[in-house]
C-alpha cells in the first residue's frame, strides 16, 4: 500500500534521497545519485541500465550510465504514489494515482513513452497497485472495501475485480511470481506483518516468514529463485504500518522460504523497496535510502 512521503513529515525534515544498487552476492552497495528531496521505489527496465522512480507525484527515468533523470509524461496522473508496476513487455506502466474528485488512489495504465493517456482500470478506490501477471492479463492490488484491506485481482483491460483474501487485518503487497502460478504478499494475520504466498487464484495461503520483525513487500527475482523484502524491527512500528525514516533491513531468502539473510541495513522504510527492484539478471537490487539534513540550515 502506498504513502506519499513527499507530503509527509519526512519532506519537512529536509530528506536527502540516495538512489542505490546492491550486488546480492557480494553485498557491495553503490550510490548512483543523491537528491535533496524525496524519491521512491525504483523499477528496473529490461535494458538493465534504466530505472524508474516516483517523486512528488510524478514518474522519472534514471540512466545508470549518465546519472540523469528525465520526466515521464503521465498526462493528468500527476499525483502518483510509489505503487507503479511495469507491464511484462515494458511498453506500459500501471500506476496508483490519487484522483482529484476524492483524493483516493485508483489504478491507471499508460504507455511508458507517454504517448497515450492513462486509462482507468479500478473505478473503486482506494486501490493500491502491486503486481502485473507475467502473461500481461491481470493486475493484483490491495484495496479497501467496506473497511477491510484485502488483495484483489482485475483484468488488465478493466472489468470485475476478484477478492483473494479475507483474513482479518491488513493483507497487502501482492506480486506475481515469474511463472504466474503464485502470488506473494504480506499479511498481519499472524500478529506481526509477515511474508505469505498463495496460488494465483487465492488458494493455499501459506506463511513464508516467521521472524520477530514486521516484513513487507516481497519481490521475487526474475529467475524465480530468490525473494527480497523489507524488514522493520519489532516495536519500531505498528504491525500494519510501514512509515519512512526508520532503521530497516533488506532481506533475501530462497523462494522456498529458506536461507534468510540480511543483505542491507539502512535508514529508510517507506519508499525504499515498494516495487520489484530486481535487475533483469537477478544479480542486483535497486533501492532508496534516506538521510535527514539539519532542519534549520537545510545543509
Amino acid at each position: 500500500m502506498e504513502s506519499q512521503q513527499a507530503s509527509s513529515a519526512g519532506e519537512k525534515q529536509f530528506v536527502t534521497s540516495l538512489l542505490e544498487t546492491v550486488d546480492v552476492t557480494t553485498g557491495e552497495r553503490r550510490v548512483h545519485a543523491k537528491f535533496d528531496y524525496v524519491i521512491e521505489a525504483p523499477n528496473w527496465l529490461g535494458d538493465g541500465e534504466t530505472l524508474i522512480y516516483n517523486s512528488r507525484g510524478r514518474l522519472y527515468r534514471f540512466s545508470l550510465a549518465t546519472g540523469r533523470s528525465t520526466p515521464i509524461e503521465t498526462w493528468h496522473a500527476t499525483a502518483c504514489n510509489n505503487d507503479h508496476v511495469l507491464s511484462p513487455d515494458h511498453t506500459r506502466i500501471a500506476v496508483s494515482h490519487h484522483t482529484k474528485e476524492d483524493g483516493r488512489s485508483r489504478i491507471y495504465i499508460l504507455s511508458i513513452d507517454g504517448s497515450t493517456a492513462p486509462v482507468l482500470i479500478t473505478p473503486l478506490g482506494p486501490s493500491y497497485l502491486h503486481g502485473w501477471s507475467p502473461d500481461g492479463q491481470t493486475l493484483a492490488y490491495c484495496a479497501e472495501r467496506d473497511g477491510e484491506y484485502d488483495i484483489y485481482t482485475i483484468p488488465a483491460q478493466g472489468g470485475v475485480e476478484t477478492r483473494l483474501t479475507d483474513a482479518a487485518g491488513l493483507n497487502d503487497g501482492p506480486e506475481y511470481a515469474p511463472d504466474g502460478q503464485s502470488i506473494w504478499f504480506n499479511s498481519v494475520r499472524s500478529g506481526l506483518m509477515q511474508v505469505w504466498r498463495m496460488k494465483a487464484d487465492g488458494s493455499e495461503q501459506t506463511q513464508m516468514t516467521f521472524e520477530r520483525s514486521n516484513n513487507w513487500f516481497p519481490h521475487v527475482s526474475p529467475d524465480g529463485r530468490s525473494v527480497a523484502y523489507i524488514s522493520y524491527r519489532e516495536g519500531d512500528v505498528a504491525p500494519g504500518d510501514h512509515p519512512p525514516n526508520k532503521q530497516v533491513a533488506i532481506r533475501v531468502m530462497s523462494a522456498s522460504g529458506k536461507d534468510v539473510r540480511t543483505l542491507v541495513e539502512l535508514f529508510g522504510g517507506q519508499g525504499t523497496l515498494n516495487v520489484n527492484s530486481w535487475s533483469p539478471d537477478s544479480q542486483r537490487l535497486a533501492f532508496v535510502s534516506y538521510e535527514l539534513r539539519d532542519e534549520t540550515s537545510g545543509a
